[in-house]
């Protein structure tokens, strides 16, 4: 069998606290793979010492790895983007800095893929270490990411995967603004396989996924991937109207036959309101799809890497405390 070498992908955003962690993982994966292996972080954009601490602790890591800075926060998508362009091995496989997921399913990644039967390996997260009201509400949140977007997206979502080199050109080549890195991989199809894992609790710092994220990132996927709202959109005008011609009739009717002497106020109003909250429902959801679109049209980079480190790995020595 052929000698490939990985790439691992590895945004990095407020994860100061697990870098020697990390790179102690990333050792022990080096050797597991024999040395065909090469970490590529990004830093998109962190607040904390993130960048420095690499800088201090790559040169003596012992495996070969490049360090990305991007010039602001762009997002882990586009973070990822970048550290899949810069990477150049045989295969692909992205990891959380924050060692939530085990480093252990990289190698899992690897073995699915090397045998040539599958194209992108994605984790399928079965079970979590996380406290009560963060799984309720992860629980949710992929309810509705498979019932609005994607179905075939396991339950418990994704948040790692692997992938050919092949599958990684075809990801680039996506060039889509407000889209999500999920919504894409299952969009393309490829023959893929799900290697399920257990996730850990964190153990440093605080998630940088806050409610607003996840609610941006559940409307992207809508948007991006589904025509649900426009027509849920359509469902409502046309029962809207439907009922509107029938209660017209009846109310017809009625001042006909001499049942009505004073017209009904209330019900004016609330007729009147809930079609301007329709109306402006509508425009809203327009708009969205028309955003997205003019932002494609922009041309603009997805990202914009700031500075660029390599360190070709030596062997260990230093401490990484």
């Amino acid at each position: 069998m052929a000698r490939l070498t990985l790439s691992l992908v590895i945004p990095v955003y407020r994860n100061e606290g697990s870098i020697p962690d990390l790179v102690r993982a990333l050792q022990e994966l080096n050797s597991a793979l024999d040395g065909a292996f090469e970490a590529v972080f990004v830093v998109d954009g962190s607040p904390d010492r993130s960048l420095d601490r690499l800088r201090e602790i790559l040169p003596d890591a012992g495996f070969r790895s490049k360090v990305l800075s991007l010039s602001r926060n762009f997002g882990s998508f586009a973070a990822i983007r970048a550290g899949l362009a810069a990477g150049g091995g045989d295969l692909f496989a992205v990891m959380a800095a924050d060692l939530q997921e085990p480093p252990e399913l990289v190698l899992s990644f690897r073995d699915a893929l090397r045998g040539g039967h599958y194209d992108v390996a994605v984790g399928r997260r079965d079970s979590r270490s996380d406290p009560l009201g963060a799984r309720i509400f992860s629980r949710a949140f992929w309810g509705l990411y498979r019932a609005l977007v994607q179905r075939e997206v396991p339950r418990g979502g994704v948040d790692v995967f692997g992938c050919t080199l092949r599958f990684r050109d075809q990801i680039l080549a996506l060039n889509e603004r407000n889209s999500t890195l999920v919504g894409l991989i299952f969009w393309l199809g490829f023959r893929r396989v799900e290697i399920p894992y257990a996730r850990r609790t964190r153990r440093h710092g605080e998630s940088g996924w806050s409610f607003r994220r996840k609610v941006r990132y559940l409307l992207d996927s809508c948007f991006a991937f589904s025509d649900l709202p426009i027509r849920l959109l359509s469902f409502f005008g046309l029962t809207g109207m439907a009922l509107s011609i029938v209660f017209g009739v009846i109310v017809l009717i009625a001042r006909i036959g001499g049942r009505i002497e004073v017209p009904g106020y209330t019900a004016t109003v609330l007729t009147v309101m809930f079609f301007g909250g329709l109306n402006s429902l509508g425009i809203g959801i327009l708009g969205e799809y028309l955003w997205r679109t003019f932002e494609n049209t922009k041309g603009r980079p997805d990202y914009v890497v700031f500075s660029r480190v390599e360190f070709p790995g030596r062997s260990l020595s230093g401490d990484l405390g």
